[in-house]
């Protein structure tokens, strides 16, 4: 019988190519999707609300009339908000104090603009305005995540974008009402209901009834982050975020069944989800063993979790800590659990992280949800060269440059020899013109 998750050693002699296969598995799916998005963007961008109501019933399984009946109106999502609050008190709370936080934590990131001269008398500087109008995608098929419009949403306002455009799917025609309400207490101006390629698609070039946007954000499936791929130019976006993923390094102190609902929070998410969980300790590991095998049928998501841990899971036996951290930077995990002791110390050394979870009490769903800092990180080993989304994500840097005329004078000497230099006489010229030697 096959085991529910791989275990690894890294003083095997095969595992370097056990653990490339781990992190990079080899998908013959990516062909067939890359294809199927190319389809879906053509047919959004030359035929517009017509293609989207179109593949709003292929995919999502219901027909709407015409494009505005895909709008949801400010007074449903101030109709949900009053229900909620009447019928769902403590959870409505929940998701505002999820609110507080996130703000709080995000307004501590604004950029402002800055400007100095040099001796020469030359102004320079950094302009700072925010994004227009942003698109954020909500995913809303096997799960429905108003933790997401939360992150998504709230950075952009305190950046000051003018206008958030969210889209989030409504399998069969039903619409979560969490997904609204945090809508609601974000500040999001408009929300269609519209998922997939298609729903990228139309933010990207517009359709009669969506508006056109300068940036997408968001997490979604396979098809949405090749969607984001594919309009990347014609639109900014926040990153091609993949399947989730957590890294948990545990020194083998913490309680086992602490570490296996972290692992499973993670894989419930999705059948490509990652978790995996580096160790120095056998014993542990086998205890770890032991204790998926008892909290697996207790959980509604086993079957996924199921699938994740038998396909892309992993317990990985390590020689010790100073090992595991080389790996975790190999790794460049979205989500990184130190379980360990004095994990400031272990943190100190991490290049690469999406967020670092520090401590065996603090669990990484703390911030999936209201911790402060945001979700939306980067998967796929991206954690190398990607942050973590934030309110810098909706603000775009304009340089300034103001010269005197004695100052035009020094720079023209610089930039003439290296136009001249270059081959590029008009360059030259420009320069020399604003000297007063000229």
């Amino acid at each position: 019988m096959r085991k529910l998750i791989a275990r690894l050693n890294s003083q095997d002699v095969n595992f370097a190519a056990q653990f490339q296969q781990l992190l990079r598995p080899e998908s013959a799916e990516q062909v067939q999707i890359d294809v199927t998005v190319k389809k879906i963007i053509a047919e959004v961008r030359q035929r517009g609300d017509t293609a989207v109501l179109e593949y709003t019933e292929k995919f999502d399984h219901w027909s709407p009339a015409s494009g505005q009946a895909l709008k949801i109106t400010n007074e449903y999502g101030e109709r949900t908000l009053s229900l909620l609050e009447k019928d769902e008190q403590p959870t409505l709370q929940a998701l505002r104090t999820a609110a507080e936080n996130i703000r709080d934590y995000h307004q501590r990131q604004v950029q402002a603009s800055w400007s100095y001269r040099t001796e020469a008398g030359t102004l320079l500087g950094q302009k700072i305005t925010p994004v227009e109008r942003v698109g954020i995608y909500v995913p809303g098929g096997s799960a429905s995540y108003p933790s997401s419009v939360l992150m998504n949403a709230i950075p952009a306002k305190i950046a000051g974008v003018q206008k958030i455009i969210m889209m989030v799917p409504t399998p069969k025609e039903n619409i979560n009402p969490w997904v609204i309400a945090a809508a609601e207490i974000a500040g999001v101006d408009e929300i269609f209901r519209v998922g997939g390629a298609q729903a990228i698609a139309a933010l990207a070039y517009g359709t009669q009834t969506i508006p056109r946007v300068d940036k997408i954000v968001g997490p979604g499936n396979a098809y949405v982050a090749e969607a984001k791929r594919q309009v990347f130019g014609q639109v900014g976006i926040d990153m091609i975020a993949g399947p989730s993923e957590i890294l948990v390094v545990c020194d083998g102190k913490t309680d086992p069944r602490w570490v296996v609902l972290d692992l499973f929070s993670q894989a419930e998410h999705d059948p490509m989800a990652q978790a995996i969980l580096i160790c120095p300790d056998e014993d542990y590991l086998n205890q770890i063993e032991k204790t998926i095998e008892a909290l697996l049928p207790q959980q509604s998501r086993a079957d996924i979790i199921q699938i994740s841990l038998r396909d892309r899971g992993a317990l990985i036996q390590v020689k010790d800590l100073e090992e595991a951290v080389e790996l975790v930077n190999d790794i460049a995990p979205e989500h990184l659990a130190l379980s360990v002791d004095q994990p400031e110390l272990w943190a100190n050394k991490i290049r690469h992280a999406g967020a670092i979870f520090m401590g065996p009490h603090t669990a990484e769903v703390f911030g999936d949800y209201c911790a402060g800092p945001n979700h939306v990180l980067p998967t796929s080993g991206s954690a190398r060269f990607f942050s973590p989304l934030g309110v810098y994500d909706f603000q775009k840097r304009t340089s300034l440059i103001q010269c005197t005329p004695s100052s035009a004078t020094e720079l023209a000497k610089t930039a003439s020899l290296l136009a001249y230099r270059e081959g590029l006489t008009a360059h030259a010229q420009a320069a020399e013109c604003r000297s007063k030697a000229d």
